[in-house]
């Protein structure tokens, strides 16, 4: 059973609810999250913020965190997780931020490099490092599966 199988299942038994705000990945996440029969019970949606700029406009990202932090960071992660959440009153919101590749980009951080953000109504906040090995689309579908997993983490109380 795939990751997103196994979070749908809970949140389904939980009656809870999760949307996504997405930079590198560009709705790979919503996309594998809708892919479970029935996903519209659980996943309202989400935001593709490719650009700093939606980051602040449409998700809240402070400019204070976007500027200091950089745009691939914890703070940027949980912010956009934050921010998605409450646009779109769910009980989760995960984000993901990084740097796919081939180029570096502007944060100077190595290519494979993510931060993935959670961000609960409860008010618990989380977000991970990750590193992954591959090309443009395996770091993509790693950075995915990672932003799932970590939910389910969360939901499995661990």
């Amino acid at each position: 059973m795939e990751v997103q199988e196994q979070v749908a299942q809970i949140l389904l038994k939980q009656e809870k609810t999760v949307s996504v705000a997405e930079a590198c990945t560009c709705g790979l996440v919503g996309y594998l999250l809708g892919t479970v029969p029935g996903a519209s019970r659980f996943f309202p949606g989400g935001v593709i913020a490719y650009t700093g700029g939606l980051k602040q406009s449409v998700l809240n990202v402070p400019d204070e965190v976007y500027e200091q932090a950089g745009s691939v960071s914890r703070e940027t992660a949980i912010a956009m997780a934050k921010g998605v959440r409450e646009l779109t009153n769910t009980d989760f919101g995960i984000s993901t931020t990084g740097v796919t590749g081939p180029a570096g980009g502007h944060s100077g951080l190595p290519i494979g490099t993510f931060w993935i953000g959670l961000s609960c109504r409860d008010g618990h906040e989380a977000a991970i490092e990750i590193r992954v090995n591959g090309d443009r689309d395996e770091n993509k579908h790693g950075a995915a599966r990672a932003a799932i997993s970590l939910l389910g983490r969360h939901l499995a109380g661990g």
